[in-house]
């Protein structure tokens, strides 16, 4: 009797493999032979689960897309009911940024992945979309309800994250931008 494969558990294992080489080496070292090493399976395999670069780097990509859902919704879902609109935005955007060794390796694929939609757009259409839809909810959450503010806010989270990744600055560092910058949107808070 045939034996049955996971498929998905087979892309998965070949997504994450694409990922730690991104992560230790960058996108540019990503190949199907690269991928096959570090996954321990053969370059046939990896071909067909995935017959391009683009197909591993947007199924890589979707990974990292679901643990930062499930992380921003952990984050969320320990705030209770009704967290004011600050504290979530905060809680959101500091469960997305780099904080740590394993948001840091995702960070550098998400990080590579942006650089490498930059010279194939069409490799973005998805991230247009999640990135519409995220402005979209922080503009609702905004008191302003402001679109060029939400947009500003999301800046400043990918600008913090690169940073976070290069090393210019502390999650300590990074977390007080954040709160400054929230202060500048919703005012500073109280103290009594």
């Amino acid at each position: 009797m045939p034996r049955k494969v996971d498929h998905q558990q087979r892309r998965t294992l070949i997504a994450d493999a694409l990922m730690r080489v991104a992560a230790d080496q960058g996108l540019e070292a990503v190949s199907l032979r690269h991928v096959a090493t570090e996954a321990g399976v053969s370059a046939g395999m990896v071909q067909h689960y995935f017959r391009t670069k683009d197909e591993m780097m947007a199924f890589a990509l979707s990974v990292v897309r679901e643990r930062s859902q499930v992380r921003v919704a952990d984050a969320v879902a320990g705030l209770g009911e009704n967290p004011s609109p600050r504290l979530l935005l905060r809680t959101m955007i500091a469960a997305l940024l780099p904080l740590d060794e394993h948001t840091r390796d995702d960070g550098r694929v998400a990080l590579a992945f942006l650089a490498y939609t930059a010279v194939r757009p069409s490799a973005a259409a998805s991230l247009r979309e999640d990135t519409a839809q995220l402005a979209a909810f922080i503009a609702s959450v905004l008191p302003s309800n402001d679109a060029a503010a939400a947009a500003g806010l999301l800046a400043l989270m990918e600008g913090l994250g690169v940073y976070l990744l290069g090393g210019q600055y502390t999650a300590e560092q990074a977390l007080d931008a954040l709160d400054a910058h929230l202060d500048l949107l919703f005012g500073a808070p109280t103290t009594s």
